[in-house]
Order: C-alpha cells, then sequence, then structure tokens
C-alpha cells in the first residue's frame, strides 16, 4: 500500500528545486533501476509484486509493495514500468583535470531532456566517462532525462560548471574541440584521444564566448542532395562526433 504522502514526495521529486533540497532523484522502470542498483543502494523502491519476485528482490521496511494502479498514481510516465526507485544524486567530483587523460563532453546550453538523455547514452556507449554541463543546461536528475539515458546515467560523471573557466583552467597542451557549422571537416582533422569536446545549444549551437577559447572548430559534413537541412539533432551529433573519434583509436 502505498500512502498519499509517499506519492506526494515521489511527485515532488519532479521539481529541481525538491531534488536539489533532498538529494535525491527517481528512476522508472527495469533495466534504468537495475543499472542504477548494480552502481549503488537506492534509498526506497516502490514495485509491483512480480518486480521483486523476478528480480530476487526482498522489500526492506524503506520499500513498498504495490499494485498496478497505485504505481501509476506515483509514475511520471503514461505508461509505467513496474518499478520506481528513488535515489541519491551522486557527487559531482571530477575536475579538469580528467580531460588530460581521456576525452570528456562539454555541453553548453542543452535545453531538451531528451536530447540530454540521448548524449549521456551516447557518452556510455562511446566509453565517455565525464561530461560537463553548463549551469543553464536541462537537469540530467529530472525524471524525463534519467529515463532517456536507459540506465546510462549510473555509468556516467555528470558535472555541472560553467564551461567558459572550464576551458581556462586546462592545462595548455590538452586540445579543446568544439562542433560549429563554419569548422574544418572532422573527417580530415587530426583528433587526439584526450581533450573536450563542446557541444552546443538546440538552436543557437555554441556560444560565442566558448568557441573563442576552443582550439579547434569542427564539421560535420552534410552529403544531403536536397540541401534541406542546414544542421544536425545535437544528440545525433554528439554520436557521430564521438564515433569518429573513438574511430582513430583504432
Amino acid at each position: 500500500m502505498l500512502s498519499k504522502n509517499q506519492i506526494k514526495r515521489i511527485k515532488s521529486l519532479e521539481l529541481k528545486k525538491n531534488r536539489e533540497r533532498e538529494g535525491l532523484f527517481v528512476a522508472e522502470g527495469p533495466k534504468t533501476v537495475s543499472c542504477l542498483m548494480a552502481a549503488g543502494s537506492p534509498r526506497a523502491i516502490v514495485a509491483t509484486e512480480s518486480w521483486y519476485v523476478d528480480n530476487g528482490v526482498t522489500p526492506r521496511q524503506a520499500d513498498s509493495v504495490v499494485t498496478e494502479d497505485e504505481l501509476r498514481k506515483a509514475s511520471f510516465l503514461q505508461h509505467p514500468q513496474q518499478v520506481i526507485g528513488i535515489f541519491d544524486i551522486p557527487a559531482a567530483d571530477a575536475g579538469p583535470e580528467v580531460c588530460a587523460s581521456e576525452l570528456c563532453l562539454a555541453l553548453d546550453r542543452v535545453q531538451d531532456p531528451g536530447n540530454l538523455g540521448t548524449i549521456i547514452r551516447v557518452a556510455d556507449w562511446f566509453g565517455v566517462s565525464t561530461i560537463f554541463c553548463s549551469n543553464d543546461t536541462v537537469d540530467a536528475f529530472s525524471p524525463k532525462v534519467v529515463q532517456a539515458t536507459m540506465g546510462s546515467i549510473a555509468h556516467v560523471k555528470i558535472v555541472y560548471t560553467d564551461i567558459v573557466n572550464l576551458i581556462d583552467s586546462l592545462p595548455a597542451d590538452v586540445p579543446t574541440y568544439a562542433t560549429a557549422l563554419g569548422g574544418d571537416d572532422i573527417y580530415r582533422q587530426e583528433l587526439s584521444a584526450n581533450g573536450l569536446l563542446v557541444m552546443g545549444n538546440e538552436g543557437s549551437g555554441v556560444s560565442l564566448e566558448v568557441m573563442s577559447r576552443v582550439k579547434k572548430s569542427l564539421l560535420i559534413p552534410s552529403y544531403s542532395l536536397s540541401g534541406g537541412i542546414d544542421s544536425l539533432n545535437v544528440a545525433i551529433a554528439t554520436a557521430v562526433a564521438c564515433a569518429e573519434f573513438k574511430r582513430r583509436l583504432g
């Protein structure tokens, strides 16, 4: 049985201010919750009896066994998926020094939750362990973003920071890149195994202030025969760029 107060608490975590105050976020669905549980113990689980049985999990005092109807009342999804988990927001403990040894992503004002969730999933796929987000990028621990990551948020460090200050704090020998329509063809440029790759806002791209500090501007060229498309979705562009960086390592 799920009380009204429990439902209210879960629903309250839809708001960023409440997530920040409590240091908690919500994840839903067997895949996402299982990935996060493998990385750390949840504060609480709300799930159907079948989920507990199928996953060999014994409910703790903080957990709840609920019906599908009860789960629906607490869920952020149109079609709830057996389980809701409440987890601690992990500490953002990665600093700029990580860019000296591996390739990192930086996101400048990315606003769409689906895009951010997909980018986190892309980073996980290509072995990018750290994403630096500008302070005005959408919150990575909102329910929509967490859902879009399909569990990859358990494997990638998300750090919110000032991107300009981040680039300025990097050692001079650390490569920095950004994608831009006026850049040089990514397939014809020398790319490194370490450094920082900046991806920009869905509508306006990387800001001029950030771009002025980046050492190399990269273009993902279009091969369209129609000429009717002028840019790629930022999540797709991130996947293409990461694939090319990682391909060079082979």
